[in-house]
C-alpha cells in the first residue's frame, strides 16, 4: 500500500504559493523604492534589479506549484454535457477548481513576468504607468494556492470513489481478509 502523501502535497502547495505571493508583493515594494517621475499617465523610472529578481522568483515558484498540483492531482476531464451531468460532486468540484487554477495561473504568471521584465531593462524607461502589476500577481498566487488545493483534494476524492465503485467489498481502508 502506498503511503498517503496527500497532506504533504497540500502543505507544499500552500507554502510554495504563499512564498510566491509574498515575493510578488515584495517585488512591488522594491520597484516603488526606485526613482520615478510621473507626468499625466506616463511614468519614467529606473529599473529595479531587486524587483526583477523577486518577480522572476515568484513566477518560477508559481509555475512549479502549478505543475506539482496538476501532476500529482491526476487527470480528470469532462468531455461532454452528458459527462458533466453524470459526474459526482467531487468530480465537478475538481473540474471547476482545475479551470479556476488555470485561469489564476495564466493571469498571475503573466502579471509577474510582465512586472519582472519591466524591471529587467538596463536603462531608464518611460511608458504608461503600470503600478501594482507585481502585487496583483502576488495576490493571485494566494488564490491559485486555494484553487490548486481544492483541485488536488477533490481529484483524489474522485479517484478514491472510482476505486470504491470498482471494488465495493474492499473500501480501501483494510486489506481483504
Amino acid at each position: 500500500m502506498a503511503p498517503n502523501i496527500g497532506p504533504l502535497v497540500c502543505l507544499l502547495v500552500m507554502i510554495m504559493d504563499a512564498i510566491a505571493g509574498i515575493l510578488g508583493i515584495q517585488a512591488e515594494v522594491a520597484q516603488n523604492k526606485v526613482k520615478h517621475l510621473k507626468v499625466w499617465i506616463f511614468e519614467c523610472r529606473d529599473p529595479s534589479y531587486q524587483a526583477f529578481k523577486l518577480g522572476l522568483a515568484a513566477a518560477v515558484l508559481l509555475a512549479l506549484t502549478h505543475t506539482i498540483g496538476n501532476l500529482l492531482g491526476g487527470w480528470l476531464c469532462l468531455w461532454s454535457k452528458q459527462d458533466y451531468d453524470k459526474a459526482t460532486a467531487n468530480k465537478r468540484l475538481a473540474f471547476g477548481s482545475l479551470i479556476l487554477s488555470w485561469i489564476n495561473f495564466a493571469i498571475g504568471f503573466s502579471l509577474l513576468m510582465a512586472g519582472a521584465m519591466a524591471n529587467s531593462k538596463s536603462r531608464k524607461s518611460c511608458a504608461l504607468s503600470n503600478h501594482r502589476i507585481l502585487s496583483i500577481g502576488g495576490i493571485l498566487c494566494f488564490f491559485h494556492g486555494l484553487f490548486t488545493l481544492a483541485y488536488y483534494v477533490s481529484a483524489k476524492a474522485t479517484i478514491r470513489d472510482k476505486e470504491k465503485l470498482k471494488n465495493p467489498t474492499n473500501h480501501g481502508d483494510h486489506p481483504p481478509a
